[in-house]
């Protein structure tokens, strides 16, 4: 039996995907409130160590078990790995060099009692690769265990890295390509001991060509509808009925989730696009916490505890992992642990390394590669067994509270800003706010199947 332990869990989304592989957690850390009390909602059995600058300690005397796994998702701010081996920790990425020192405990325990350096699992968000101060070249050198940062023009969004203490991979993967309707890319990074390949892993090997398949689809797409069809008709699909009530989408699949959806949801691109509204009975609404969980995989109204509030569960949702693609990562880590990753060659064979300033052995990928005459490597955002997920699933229609409903000043108020700042909008959505928006006295409003019917009195 595989063990874990996670830090900045959150809402423990890493249990919620290791679960299925029966994987036991020794430990998790977080602080902050609200999460802090789903765990000990869910999970009373396992201890929450709290603030994780003192796990390193804990390992290395002992108090606390080493695991086989150890997963997090810090905030990778400016640091300076130069500092951290001089012992001048940068505040603003301390967490980021904790959560080495933490893989480096566990690793020096781990070596002691005889067993195989840890599984290291991190993510990040897609920005970290353009970060302006290299945060992305001092981490992952500083968990590899080279000397100094490496410094690259520019990171791919995948690639893989020889390191003197261990090996470590990276790829951006989408949530909406793992059964999730949600547009959600963030970065894995993958590695472990110098007998670990965690490329083997992260990354696919197979006979098929992904470009070619994506290309396909959206000529397949494409064809479906004539030119001379009117927009408004190749959106038939956004349009459904479920329950009795008529639902609107604006998109097949979400924005990314974010943490302040809760209070600042008319702020962002999402108020010009509609991805992260329904309109319901052509009423324009925001989703709920329970279609964000949805959204992000997790089982209905996990969130939904003693004491909890619409805000915090909103936040908690948009700051965890999309439970699916850490699944994947996981079956991927199983199939390599158990020999049945398929693997023609060493697909180092084929592909050039990247010239660096440590002269260490780095590959800049992040798209197909052919490794040989039949197969491919593929390192995009998307696996080769993509699923689709459905908005229509997601949707609840039953009992939603009028708080999520846009009032007409809302509506006006946006519409207002996409006149004032001469900003494109989804053209439904703007249908809709105008629907919404219409300001009469003494109104009564009618409903039929179809719409909301506005008649003066």
């Amino acid at each position: 039996m595989m063990t874990f332990g996670s830090v900045c869990s959150g809402v423990e989304a890493a249990q919620l995907a290791f679960t299925r592989f029966n994987y036991k957690q020794l430990w998790s850390s977080e602080i902050a409130e609200f999460p802090s009390k789903v765990l000990e909602h869910h999970y009373p059995q396992i201890p929450n160590l709290g603030d994780m600058t003192s796990i390193p300690k804990k390992i290395l005397e002992k108090k606390i078990e080493a695991p086989d796994l150890f997963c997090g998702g810090t905030p990778c701010q400016a640091f300076s790995l130069a500092g951290w081996k001089n012992g001048l920790a940068d505040e603003r990425g301390q967490l980021t060099i904790t959560f080495i020192d933490i893989a480096n405990a566990i690793d020096k325990v781990r070596k002691e009692q005889g067993n195989n350096e840890a599984i290291i699992l991190w993510e990040n968000v897609e920005g970290v690769l353009n970060d302006k101060t290299n945060a992305f070249g001092n981490f992952i050198a500083g968990l590899a265990g080279l000397d100094d940062e490496l410094k690259l023009k520019k990171w791919t969004k995948a690639g893989y890295l020889e390191g003197k203490t261990r090996n470590v991979a990276w790829r951006v993967l989408d949530a909406k390509y793992f059964g999730l309707p949600q547009q959600r890319k963030r970065l894995f990074v993958l590695a472990g001991g110098k007998n670990f390949r965690p490329d083997l892993a992260l990354f696919e090997f197979g006979k098929k060509d992904l470009t070619i398949k994506k290309r396909t689809k959206a000529k397949i797409l494409q064809d479906l509808f004539s030119e001379n069809e009117p927009e408004a008709n190749q959106n038939y699909d956004r349009v459904f009925y479920k329950d009795g009530h008529k639902v609107e989408i604006f998109r097949e699949y979400t924005d990314c989730l974010y943490a302040a959806y809760g209070t600042k949801w008319n702020g962002n691109a999402a108020a010009y696009n509609g991805s992260l509204y329904v309109s319901q009975n052509d009423k324009l609404r925001r989703l709920t916490p329970l279609e964000c969980e949805r959204l992000m995989g997790m089982p209905d109204n996990y969130t939904l505890i003693k004491g909890s509030k619409d805000t915090t569960r909103f936040q908690s949702i948009g700051n965890s992992w999309a439970v699916p693609v850490i699944s994947w990562i996981g079956e991927q880590i199983e199939a390599y642990r158990n020999q049945k990753l398929f693997v023609k060659d060493n697909w180092q064979n084929y592909l050039e390394s990247v010239g660096n300033n440590l002269d260490a052995k780095l590959y800049l990928l992040g798209d197909v590669k052919r490794i040989s005459s039949t197969h491919y490597l593929n390192t995009t955002a998307s696996p080769y067994d993509m699923k689709e997920g459905s908005l229509e699933e997601v949707i609840e229609v039953h009992g939603i509270n009028e708080k999520f409903y846009l009032s007409s000043a809302a509506c006006s108020g946006i519409l207002r800003r996409k006149e004032e700042r001469n900003m494109k909008m989804n053209p439904d959505l703007e249908r809709i706010l105008h629907i919404n928006s219409i300001e009469v006295k003494d109104e009564e409003v009618v409903s039929s199947k179809n719409s909301l019917i506005y008649t003066r009195i």
